[in-house]
Parts: structure tokens; sequence; C-alpha cells
């Protein structure tokens, strides 16, 4: 047997592989360490055998302890469901004034209208429920047809001017091409825009009120801050739905146009309209 070789600077053995006269030192794992492997091997085994680890052509093992992550998704799906099921029945027993009051109601009612909303409503009014041009912003406090809960929840189930609700808003504005002569359209133009802006011609402007009272104030009431009962919107606030502008004003007041939004009862069921209703009365525009 030929002489173990010892390092000369280490004094530790070498394993006799040597590269371009570099030696190789034999230094051995620490036996802690030696252990610790041979126990990971161990545990590995006992894994594979009690958990579904090795895989086959079609299918993998099941393992001994019968574990299975997709039952256990399915189980905790289940609970999830049953409490909420709980939450859902509470919110179709109760008026939408008692879930709002109900602190844990509200909360959960609020997730899900937002996520209903989501889907449902962002489409016309913006994911943010900040509207467009003729889809109403439902964060600010201009509401046509009202912003208190039940008014909200009327809206949402029923819809406005939707042929397929007989419960459904109707109301709308009359084409006054024929009724008003062109100059009575500028002149009635100039006063709703003069009442939050700067009228074109301040002339106008005065002579339009008078047209206002005689043609528009029956919906939108002599100070022409609107009627909520009729939908007809409030002109003093500077919140324009349709378009900003005097030209704006006479197009809609010559030829208007008739916003519709559907009745989402018989979509969505009562429950969701209430959840949603609470949504959007949250978002702080709500009266």
């Amino acid at each position: 047997m030929s002489e173990k070789h010892i390092d000369e600077f280490s004094g530790v053995e070498t394993t006799g592989h040597e590269w371009d006269g570099i030696r190789e030192l034999n230094n051995p794992m620490p036996r802690w360490w030696v252990w610790t492997f041979y126990a990971t091997i161990v545990w590995a085994l006992g894994y594979a055998i009690a958990y579904p680890a090795i895989p086959m052509m079609t299918d993998a093992t099941k393992g001994m302890l019968g574990f299975s992550s997709r039952a256990e998704l399915r189980q905790n799906l289940d609970q999830a469901k049953a409490s909420q099921t709980a939450l859902h029945d509470l919110i179709a027993a109760k008026p939408v004034a008692e879930i709002d009051s109900d602190s844990a109601l509200r909360e959960f009612a609020i997730a899900g209208g937002a996520s209903a909303f989501k889907v449902n409503c962002a489409p016309c009014h913006g994911s943010g429920a900040s509207g467009g041009p003729g889809f109403p912003n439902l964060n600010d406090d201009d509401w046509l047809w009202g912003g208190d809960l039940d008014a909200i929840q009327a809206t949402i189930a029923h819809g406005i001017r939707f042929d397929g609700d007989t419960d459904t808003h109707a109301s709308e504005m009359p084409p006054f091409a024929d009724v008003l002569d062109p100059l009575q359209t500028r002149q009635v133009a100039a006063y709703v825009w003069g009442l939050t802006n700067t009228p074109s011609d301040p002339g106008l402007a005065e002579a339009g009120k008078q047209v206002f009272l005689d043609n528009c104030a029956a919906c939108h009431g002599d100070d022409a801050k609107g009627k909520a009962d009729m939908g007809a919107p409030d002109l003093a606030d500077a919140i324009w739905l349709k378009a900003r502008g005097e030209d704006a004003i006479i197009r809609q007041v010559a030829a208007p146009k008739h916003g519709v939004m559907p009745a989402w009862a018989g979509r969505l069921g009562d429950t969701t309209v209430k959840e949603l209703t609470i949504f959007v009365h949250s978002l702080g525009g709500g009266t």
C-alpha cells in the first residue's frame, strides 16, 4: 500500500488526486452535516410515501395519508361560502337602511357591491365611478333621482327609461325646437350657462330668464335646482351630464339626448342590488 500523502502546509491528508501539481485535500464534511443530510433523505422518502409525490403516466401516487390539496381547497371554499351564505341571508332579509347601520353587514355589502360594480356598472360609470359624458359621476352630490339609500336602490333595481321594467324611472325632456324660436333658444342657453359661468352675452342671458320661467321651470324649478322626483337635473351646480357650454345647451334644448340605464333587479337579484346600493351610497355622494 502506498504511503498517504500529507500536505506540508495544512497537515491534512490528501485524496491522491492531483491536477497540474495541485493536490486535493481530504477534508471530510462535519459529522453533524452528514447526519443532517441522511435525515433529509429519510424525510424525503417518508414524505413521498405519506403524501402524493411520485408522478406516474396519467396520475401520481396518492400517499398513505390520503391528502389532497384540491380537496383542502374545496373544503376551504365550502367553509367560506357557508359563512357568506349567512351574511347574504341577512342582507336579503333586511332593508337597506338596517344593513347600512350594521357595521359588519355594511362592510360585507360594500365588498360584494364593489365586486358587482366592476363587472356590471364600470363599463358606463368607470372603474372609479367617476362617470363620463352622458354617464353620471356617482362620487359627487348631483343625483337626478335622489341620492338616499331607497332612491339609489330603486334606480339600480328598475333602471331609467328601461322598456323592460314597468317601474323604471321615466321622464323625458321634450324637444323645444318647435316651441322656441332660435333666438329664444340662444337666450335660455345663455341664461342657464350664466347660472354658474359668464354668458357670452349678458343681454341674452337676462332675456333668457323669462324664457326659462315660462318653459323650463315646471321641471327644473324656478331656481333651476332641479326636481329629483322628476329626474330633472340641477342646472345651477356647475355639473354637466351631457356637455358643457352654451352651444351644447342649445343642442340639448332643441333636441334632447336621453340616456337609458338597464334594470338590474332581474339580472342580479335583490341581494346584489342591495349590495350595490350600499356600495354606491358609500362613495360619498349619497345623502
